[in-house]
């Protein structure tokens, strides 16, 4: 693991949601203070549109960060997690309809982090 990584984490375990957690360790990323991360990702908290709110909190500092040249990105973002969890689906991940679950939230924040610290870096 790495710093923003376990930041995630960290918040992940001190009570924020999937999306807070993610937000908040990459807010000066995103060129954010935390509190204003915190705000942002409220909407994307337990999903949206289906989707992973980990997931769509790291597409979100990819956004506030690259603005229109982020859309690449997203892309191989999800196309990174999907590898790792074979779905961005929130029902999906928990398991929900199936019984079988993909990812638990505290994996899903440990993997949008991981790979946002390392699309950053490269």
């Amino acid at each position: 693991m790495s710093i923003k990584t376990d930041k995630a984490i960290e918040n992940h375990k001190n009570g924020y949601t999937c999306s807070g957690a993610v937000m908040c360790a990459f807010a000066d990323d995103a060129g954010l203070s935390e509190q204003e991360a915190f705000d942002v990702s409220r909407p994307f908290a337990g999903g949206r549109m289906g989707k992973c709110g980990a997931v769509l909190a790291a597409e979100q500092v990819l956004r506030e960060k690259f603005g229109e040249k982020a859309d690449s990105m997203i892309a191989e973002l999800e196309r990174r997690f999907t590898e790792m969890n074979s779905s961005v689906v929130c029902r999906e991940l928990k398991g929900f309809g199936t019984g079988k679950v993909l990812r638990p939230c505290r994996g899903c924040v440990t993997d949008a982090a991981a790979i946002l610290e390392k699309m950053l870096s490269e």
